[in-house]
């Protein structure tokens, strides 16, 4: 193995294990969306970027914004494809790869901590497969099938037994992954897939998850539409840029548990860092060598002086507001980003959600930083 790609595996891991350990943490405040944006599910019509008028300095602008993400935009198959089953498939398990032979695909139940397993069974027009599903899979219908998850984000092993799953698909990130992995001795087919971070990973995932289905010639095409979605977002985000390279905004990545006194920053390999790019931004973190998902330092996010912060809308929620957030972390203030209050809050359940719903990630950004007036 390359040492790429044993860096790559440990900051997936690392993500998973922050992410899973932080969301228990919040499990009371993991439904509906908050910061008055839109719920996930719900379908969000916005203007064009083109049609934006965007700040001259967005380095300079004053106070937070709460990012609304649009779309989706792209929709879901018009009809789901015939399975080709059964089908044998290899399940990324963390224990090593093994092999699954997936017979019927009638009762799905997809489970990943940001809903992107969920959303892209949803993606190949399967949604009606789908009898259980963890509590961040949110799209156009899916508040009528019943979750899965307890305390936020642990599985119910029993709640799931009792749905008679025909399939189970987990990206590893809902846990206990033991649990998880006994429903198999149950005689439950369990695939894993690999986790949904950012666009390259997504589409590895998206194809993991249509061979899992029995639709794996599905699986290109829909990667087809989402690489062109992506590349046509960013195309116009392009257009809202500052003319003065010195103008376009740092910008660092913050996870925070105000209640339980959890303050991550995020770096390279987490993500976030790719979305940073794909909206013209300088990634803070990058230009200190910051890598993966550590405890936040003083020195560390002073250092890095962001002119924008962003977290998530719950993670803000749960420390009081800007206001709280502030008095929790003195050194905030002390960026650029706290002088300003340039904080920008995006719902949890799209900013990883990863999956098709990347293009609106990119667009509900950019007009927060380069146009949060228009919102």
């Amino acid at each position: 193995m390359s040492p790429a790609t044993t860096r790559g595996r440990w900051r997936r891991g690392t993500a998973l294990a922050v992410l899973a350990f932080a969301a228990l943490g919040l499990a009371g405040c993991q439904t509906g969306a908050s910061g008055g944006a839109p719920d996930a599910a719900t379908s969000v019509e916005l203007p064009p970027l083109s049609e934006l008028t965007p700040l001259e300095d967005p380095t300079a602008y004053e106070g937070p914004t709460t990012a609304v993400v649009g779309g989706p935009s792209i929709p879901p198959l018009d009809s789901a494809p015939d399975p080709e089953l059964p089908v044998t498939v290899v399940s990324h398990d963390r224990g090593g790869e093994a092999e699954v032979t997936v017979s019927d695909v009638s009762r799905v139940v997809p489970l990943s901590l940001s809903g992107s397993v969920g959303e892209l069974v949803h993606a190949f027009g399967m949604s009606g497969n789908i009898v259980g599903r963890d509590i961040s899979t949110n799209f156009p219908g899916s508040e009528d099938i019943p979750v899965v998850t307890r305390d936020g984000h642990s599985v119910d092993a029993e709640g799931v037994l009792a749905l008679d799953p025909s399939l189970i698909i987990t990206d590893g990130s809902i846990g206990p992954t033991d649990v998880v992995l006994q429903l198999r001795d149950a005689g439950i087919p369990v695939v894993t897939v690999d986790r949904a971070i950012d666009a390259e990973s997504s589409y590895v995932t998206a194809q993991q998850v249509a061979d899992a289905l029995g639709v794996g010639s599905a699986a290109p095409a829909l990667i087809d539409r989402l690489q062109q979605a992506i590349a046509d977002t960013e195309a116009e985000v392009r257009t809202l840029l500052p003319a003065e390279e010195s103008k376009r905004p740092r910008v660092a990545f913050l996870y925070v548990r105000g209640t339980a006194g959890i303050f991550y920053l995020f770096g390279e390999g987490s993500g976030v860092d790719s979305l940073i790019r794909s909206i013209g931004a300088v990634d803070a973190a990058e230009e200190i060598g910051w890598e993966g998902e550590k405890p936040m330092t003083e020195e560390a996010l002073i250092g890095m002086d962001p002119d924008i912060i962003l977290v998530m809308s719950k993670g803000l929620e749960s420390a009081g507001g800007v206001d709280g957030l502030l008095a929790a972390q003195p050194s905030i203030a002390l960026t650029t980003a706290g002088q300003h209050r340039r904080i920008i809050d995006v719902d949890d359940d799209v900013l990883f959600a990863g999956g098709t719903r990347i293009p609106d990630v990119i667009d509900g950004l950019a007009r927060a930083v380069y146009a949060p007036d228009s919102l």
